[in-house]
């Protein structure tokens, strides 16, 4: 078991910003060490020769031509926004600081 330390586990919870309680703490350095775990083994996996891909079906990406088109007019752009100030969208602030843990 690869075991992560409790200290990384807050600091992890500190940085997503959620709230535990010991027993949640507990269950999540249980669950991340199992994910830890099973990432070891996918590590010792023999891939040698095999290709790597994004997905188990060739998807061709669709491409078209580059041609620049006028832009979209700003009064439109935030017609249907819930708080607009002129052509600008208004958003809640969601950071308050920048301190961790």
């Amino acid at each position: 078991m690869s075991g992560i330390e409790r200290d990384e586990v807050k600091r992890i919870v500190a940085l997503a910003r959620l709230a535990m309680d010991d027993a949640e703490l507990d269950r999540m350095q249980r669950d991340l060490g199992a994910i830890l775990d099973y990432v070891e083994q996918l590590g010792e996996l023999d891939t040698e020769g095999v290709e790597p891909t994004a997905h188990v079906l060739s998807l061709p990406t669709p491409e078209r031509e580059d041609v620049p088109e006028p832009p979209m007019d700003p009064a439109s752009a935030v017609a249907n926004a819930p708080d607009a100030s002129g052509s600008a969208f208004v958003v809640p602030k969601v950071i308050s600081g920048e301190e961790e843990g």
